[in-house]
C-alpha cells in the first residue's frame, strides 16, 4: 500500500519546487524594479553617501 501512495505523489515533488522557483523569481523581478525606481535609487544612493561621509 505505501509503494502505491509513493507513486501517486512522486510527480508532486517537482511541481512543489517549480512553483517555489517561479514565486522566487517573481518576487525578485518585483524588489528590482522597486529598488531601481527613481526615489528608492535616491533614498538608497543618499544612505550610502551618510554612511561614506561619517566620521569615525
Amino acid at each position: 500500500m505505501r509503494a502505491l501512495v509513493a507513486r501517486r505523489d512522486s510527480g508532486m515533488v517537482t511541481s512543489e519546487y517549480a512553483m517555489g522557483i517561479i514565486a522566487a523569481v517573481a518576487f525578485a523581478v518585483v524588489l528590482y524594479k522597486v529598488v531601481t525606481s527613481g526615489q528608492v535609487s535616491a533614498e538608497l544612493q543618499a544612505i550610502v553617501k551618510r554612511a561614506l561621509s561619517a566620521r569615525m
